[in-house]
């Protein structure tokens, strides 16, 4: 390939404001259509040899140019979307859930230590939100006791689970 003559670079340099506004109208962001006309005057200019006089010339580079954001579009998805590692955060995985899953089965196993009458009140309480009266006249006693016996109930667990907790960590710590 021989070096493009001044007569060649001349009669393609009024194009290039044109060129460049098809560019933007295709690729739709400033950078990416620098980098396509970039591309299309470098092949224009390598293949010069291949446009015919008399033809065209306008015409023969936007081809040029649409040809290439074309090639451009079937290379990216032949690819696939690629992100540039600085804006890559790692973040490519979900949480399992196994934490909340682990959380779930020691509330279990505590609650399953209770006495059956600690476990009653904080069902009919805590889980199916029944008021400390409708509790009270089920069991068939005084408001104040449910109240009594929720607090010490739930003082239970959370003892329970701060031991579970306090095991589990000396066993991660061994």
């Amino acid at each position: 390939m021989t070096q493009p003559s001044l007569q060649t670079k001349a009669s393609i340099e009024p194009h290039i404001p044109a060129l460049r506004r098809y560019a933007r109208s295709l690729a739709r962001d400033r950078d990416d259509a620098d980098d396509i006309l970039q591309t299309c005057l470098e092949r224009a200019l390598r293949h010069f040899d291949q446009f015919r006089p008399g033809s065209n010339l306008r015409g023969w580079l936007f081809r040029i140019l649409r040809n290439e954001f074309i090639s451009g579009l079937r290379h990216r998805q032949r690819r696939g979307t690629t992100v540039p590692l600085e804006d890559w955060h790692g973040e490519t995985g979900v949480a399992g859930g196994q934490e909340r899953l682990m959380e779930i089965r020691d509330l279990s196993r505590a609650f399953g230590d209770l006495s059956r009458r600690d476990r009653q009140i904080l069902y009919l309480v805590g889980v199916e939100g029944r008021s400390y009266e409708a509790t009270a006249r089920l069991l068939n006693v005084r408001s104040g006791t449910v109240k009594s016996r929720l607090f010490r109930a739930r003082e239970r667990l959370r003892g329970r689970l701060a031991d579970d907790a306090g095991r589990a960590g000396a066993a991660r710590a061994a």
